[in-house]
């Protein structure tokens, strides 16, 4: 399995992306034929190798959309983490940054994104590691909006149900966007984000 790639410094910045010609073939092979509509022989002729020469870095296919998946949201972690961080201890500023860097994700990475849709795929023990794993991301949303509550930066009444919401909302970004499309990343980030702060009772904010 691929390592999450390291983010710089700067959490806004998505360089290309280097996941190795196995997965960089079978993330293309996905996002045009589905998981379903994609077989290992095409991915081993998309990649120039055998299928046994494939079966030797993945175990199946489905370990090649696990690896895809596992590096795609710990990436999406490690970015929020960042942004997080960068805002220091101000809770507007932290669940903004928080919202922007999802958003900015689902705009850059959006065919690694649209993959979340293909989990339905995966076998129950498969399903329940990668859920685990995304989970860090709501819970880092649900304390964003919890401290942001309690400390009246938020007028939120269901907490967890609000999150949802937020990361569905941002979640559906990657069905629709394209990056040659009519609006840049940092568009639909600033629409996106302004979206989110009213839902938490915030209307306007600091940018």
């Amino acid at each position: 399995m691929q390592p999450p790639q390291e983010i710089t410094a700067d959490w806004r910045t998505f360089e290309p992306t280097e996941l190795g010609p196995i997965l960089d073939h079978a993330l293309e092979a996905f996002d045009e034929n589905g998981f379903h509509g994609t077989t290992v022989r095409d991915l081993a002729r998309r990649v120039g190798v055998t299928v046994p020469a494939l079966y030797y870095h993945h175990e199946n296919k489905e370990a090649v959309l696990m690896a895809l998946l596992d590096t795609a949201v710990r990436n999406l972690i490690d970015r929020c983490e960042a942004a997080v961080a960068e805002a220091g201890e101000d809770p507007l500023l932290r669940f903004t940054n928080f919202y922007e860097a999802v958003v900015l994700n689902m705009t850059h990475r959006a065919q690694q994104s649209a993959l979340d849709s293909e989990v339905r795929h995966l076998s129950p023990e498969n399903r329940r590691r990668y859920a685990a794993t995304r989970k860090r991301l709501e819970l880092m949303a649900l304390d964003l909006v919890t401290d942001g509550t309690r400390k009246g930066v938020f007028a939120v009444d269901d907490i967890a149900e609000t999150v949802r919401a937020l990361l569905g909302m941002a979640q559906s970004i990657a069905r629709w966007f394209q990056i040659d499309g009519p609006l840049t990343p940092d568009e639909v980030a600033d629409r996106y984000t302004a979206i989110a702060l009213r839902v938490v009772g915030r209307p306007t904010a600091s940018r």
